[in-house]
């Protein structure tokens, strides 16, 4: 069956889409580019990936993690960190220094995903995809 739509855009809301889309940019890859003459509205085309977007929301609460009864996270990214743990670390470090925030960093052998919060309080999760693939 063919799909009825394409998905165009992932957008995350936030107090500043140019600091959040260079976060972004520095973890995934791309050039975050304003919305011509629009400084409330970023968009990081990913290389190889889905297109992120960043729109200014004033007073935005960000999502708190892992709570479902009240202000849940309501979505976050699965980006693949690499098949190794090394690769994994390295790409743990690199989120640290660019303003990531860990929440959960136990049980990574087990689970296979280390979970942060970036600059804006969104959850993401690196991952261990020892096939390549994506869950």
């Amino acid at each position: 069956m063919a799909p009825a739509v394409r998905l165009r855009s992932v957008v995350l809301d936030c107090p500043d889409p140019r600091a959040l889309a260079e976060f972004y940019a520095a973890v995934v890859g791309g050039t975050p580019e304003a919305e011509e003459g629009e400084e409330d509205w970023y968009v990081l085309r990913v290389p190889g990936g889905p297109r992120l977007a960043f729109q200014r929301v004033e007073g935005m609460t960000p999502p708190e993690w892992p709570r479902a009864d009240r202000n849940s996270q309501q979505f976050h990214l699965d980006l693949d960190a690499g098949a190794t743990w090394e690769e994994v670390d390295a790409a743990h470090a690199r989120v640290l220094e660019l303003g990531a925030r860990p929440l959960d960093l136990e049980d990574r052998e087990k689970k296979d995903f280390l979970v942060y919060a970036d600059p804006a309080g969104h959850p993401f999760c690196l991952c261990r995809i020892e096939d390549g693939s994506s869950s």
